[in-house]
């Protein structure tokens, strides 16, 4: 089983209602370390990438989509969140190249650039309470899955579990990078909003691959 333009499509779909429905959610937690906008600027930058995605050119491929969201997403989203998830899609579309269909391994060369690309742009690692406390734990499970003989889809699902526990890995964390870094121990016990909405992200790509392999 692979994965084509329809996964995208729907991944962008999933992504644009789980946004918008945990909006509120991500705001706050943002609001408790940092400055309280990450849920609105995310679902009006998903809201204009679902805008463009109505209207996607023939002959598109996944990568040329995902390079789409990350122009998009750069474009609209304020704060550090825009450019860094922009380049996640960036490099994740530059690594698909014009692939039709994408593999296990496909999916895992996706990741591993998108995480890459998030640690090019913000120079964080594991451990500093971002968004990569969650991208490098679900680049790790998608690894693994993909060399036991997952399919794309459980190679995704692997990758979202890992993320959500990643995410939730932040709330004993001293900030070492960002606006919260401002804070010391006082962001201790509070979830990184951005490891948070990369994790929804994350399970919104494995919930479409399901959809997709049936």
């Amino acid at each position: 089983m692979t994965l084509d333009l329809s996964w995208v499509t729907t991944w962008v779909d999933d992504t644009v209602a789980v946004v918008s429905d945990n909006r509120l959610r991500l705001s706050e937690l943002d609001r408790e370390i940092g400055d309280g906008d990450h849920g609105e600027n995310l679902d009006r930058g998903f809201a204009a990438v679902k805008a463009k995605f109505d209207a996607l050119p023939e002959g598109s491929t996944p990568g040329s989509a995902l390079k789409l969201v990350a122009t998009t997403l750069i474009s609209t989203v304020g704060g550090a969140s825009g450019p860094l998830l922009g380049t996640a899609y960036l490099k994740g579309a530059q690594a698909l190249g014009d692939a039709a269909e994408l593999d296990a391994d496909a999916v895992v060369a996706l990741l591993t650039a998108a995480r890459d690309g998030v640690v090019l742009r913000g120079k964080a690692e594991v451990g500093d309470k971002t968004m990569i406390d969650a991208w490098t734990p679900a680049v790790d499970a998608a690894t693994a899955a993909a060399a036991s003989g997952a399919s794309p889809a459980a190679v995704l699902r692997a990758a979202a579990d890992a993320a959500v526990e990643g995410a939730a890995s932040t709330e004993p964390l001293v900030a070492r990078k960002g606006r919260a870094s401002y804070l010391g121990d006082r962001a201790v016990g509070h979830r990184d909003p951005g490891a948070e909405s990369s994790s929804l992200i994350l399970i919104a790509a494995a919930e479409a691959a399901e959809a997709t392999e049936g």
